[in-house]
């Protein structure tokens, strides 16, 4: 009876141990590896996602698009090529209207640069000389000067009628002549001037004030007609 109770009492400390032995093992694996395990696997997961989501930018990336525009900006930029054709535009419309060649229209007074010189032979008289500006050509329609010492009608020159081509085209070094006869009256009387003012027209808005070579004594002033030929503007009383 006795060693019964004992081989009993011997598999339940067997037993006992056994079951102490199997929950030492569960609670030093279970909650553990479970939590490790699913850590590791947790950076996994998010490294593929990474990966994969910078694999997804890359596709549509900023540079990529950025360089897109730059390609299309050299290639075509609107605004350059716009004010390159503005500049050109531009820059042909200012040459036409300075050059107005071959228009035809008439020789205003600042079209053209006068000059006048002192002629002793064969009589004592100023000839004025009219040339065209650079780039300009234009005719002279009118065929006689508006010629004047001083402001007063007195100073007012009268024409005589010779020479006269019209109209006579000035441009480049083409050249238009005539004769001015400051005093055609005898005795010393005359008033003294300095300059001369001479114009295409009468209502010309722009006359041309030019300085003479010497002082003239001017009384009952005469000019010629414009002329290429500068014989013909030799200004006489007729």
């Amino acid at each position: 009876m006795r060693s019964r109770l004992a081989a009993r009492s011997a598999r339940l400390v067997l037993a006992a141990a056994a079951v102490t032995a199997l929950a030492a093992t569960a609670t030093a694996c279970g909650p553990e590896d479970i939590t490790g395990s699913g850590s590791t696997a947790a950076p996994s997961a998010a490294a593929s996602e990474g990966s994969g989501g910078s694999q997804s930018p890359s596709n549509n990336s900023p540079s990529v698009n950025g360089n897109n525009a730059s390609k299309v900006t050299e290639d075509s930029d609107p605004g350059e090529s716009g004010s390159e054709s503005s500049g050109e535009s531009g820059s042909e419309s200012t040459s036409d209207s300075g050059d107005k060649s071959g228009y035809g229209q008439s020789c205003g007074t600042n079209d053209l640069d006068f000059t006048v010189t002192w002629e002793a032979q064969p009589i004592s008289y100023y000839l004025v000389t009219a040339k065209a500006k650079p780039g300009i050509t234009c005719y002279l329609d009118v065929n006689t000067p508006s010629v004047s010492f001083g402001s007063g009608a007195d100073g007012v020159a009268s024409p005589v009628g010779q020479g006269g081509e019209d109209p006579i085209k000035l441009s480049g070094s083409s050249v238009a002549f005539a004769g001015i006869n400051p005093k055609t009256t005898d005795g010393d009387g005359g008033k003294e001037f300095d300059h001369v003012i001479i114009a295409t027209t009468e209502d010309d808005p722009n006359p041309a004030d030019v300085e003479l070579p010497d002082m003239a004594t001017v009384d009952k002033p005469i000019v010629t007609n414009w002329s290429t030929k500068r014989d013909e503007t030799i200004p006489r009383v007729i």
